[in-house]
């Protein structure tokens, strides 16, 4: 049997400081990257800039530490001029975080990748979800080619936060997370329905951007009004597109063989550009990784994955 691994990571904003600290804490542990144990890793949103990161080469640490660079450069400035900002356009600027993953991924693209990536977003033209693939299938011949620093310009898209990215074909494209924020379900169907993985040597490691527990006021009046799910909307569909993505994981790859990582905390902790909180969100991931590590060391990292050979190279 060969166990084949899959990473899974949530979109989530500055959050993704949570996964990225907890990945580090683990990769630190094994004293070699952390992508050596994995087949297959997929990621939406600020996950997506991970999972690009992870497959070109750089350690988890690194990437902490760049979220805590991008944080200032894209999440900083006058807060009561950006409010005003969002009414009548993006909160942050597109190009503030295209100069900050250029100065980190430069010119590096997608076949750079020495692991699998599916990297979500969503083509605002059609509707039609569009999903970036490093060459481990055949039939993938184009994505290899795209740039790092556009496909995470494209799946970090979350409208009002930032502009669509218009992509050099001219395909409007938004965030991934409009439809996979949690990836993970995705993922085991590209492992079973398109790389052929007999579904019970899977192993899915799916990491959050840490949960908060659905606050919806059933019993008050004007509840269920226009304005009032202005606000709970984007909470509502996210949590359920997260439970559906655990659900098939689960059915699909088996519940034993999947390991959720999302520790649940009260309800506006964590707000998606809120730079104060990073101590606090590496904090989180090396505590979650302290614990984790045990149960995950026998899934996970016993073995190296096999070497990714790609149909097509740079």
């Amino acid at each position: 049997m060969t166990v084949r691994r899959i990473l899974s990571i949530d979109g989530g904003g500055i959050r993704g400081v949570f996964p990225a600290s907890f990945l580090a804490s683990i990769e630190e542990e094994l004293c070699e990257p952390i992508t050596r144990y994995f087949d297959l890793i997929a990621g939406a949103s600020t996950g997506g800039i991970l999972a690009l990161g992870l497959g070109l080469g750089f350690s988890a640490r690194e990437l902490v530490l760049f979220y805590e660079e991008l944080a200032g450069q894209v999440f900083g400035g006058n807060r009561t001029l950006r409010y005003f900002r969002w009414f009548g356009r993006s909160k942050y600027r597109q190009e503030t975080l295209r100069a900050a993953l250029v100065s980190t991924f430069k010119d590096k693209r997608v076949g750079h990748s020495t692991v699998r990536l599916m990297i979500p977003s969503l083509n605002l033209e059609t509707g039609a979800v569009h999903v970036f693939k490093t060459a481990h299938h055949e039939r993938f011949e184009k994505d290899y080619k795209e740039l790092a620093v556009d496909v995470a310009l494209a799946t970090g898209a979350a409208p009002t936060y930032f502009p669509t990215f218009r992509h050099a074909a001219g395909i409007p494209l938004v965030d991934g997370g409009l439809w996979a924020n949690n990836p993970m379900g995705a993922a085991v169907v590209e492992a079973i329905g398109v790389l052929g993985w007999d579904r019970r040597d899977l192993r899915v490691l799916s990491v959050g951007c840490t949960d908060s527990p659905l606050e919806i006021g059933l019993g008050r009046r004007f509840a269920m009004g226009r304005l009032y799910w202005a606000a709970k909307v984007a909470d509502t569909f996210m949590s359920g597109q997260s439970s559906a993505a655990l659900g098939t994981a689960q059915l699909l790859a088996g519940h034993q063989n999947v390991f959720r990582i999302s520790p649940s905390v009260p309800g506006g902790r964590f707000r998606l550009d809120s730079i104060r909180e990073i101590p606090s969100l590496k904090g989180l991931g090396s505590s979650e990784a302290r614990q984790a590590l045990p149960v995950l060391r026998q899934a996970f990292f016993g073995e190296p994955a096999e070497e990714f050979r790609p149909f097509k190279v740079l």
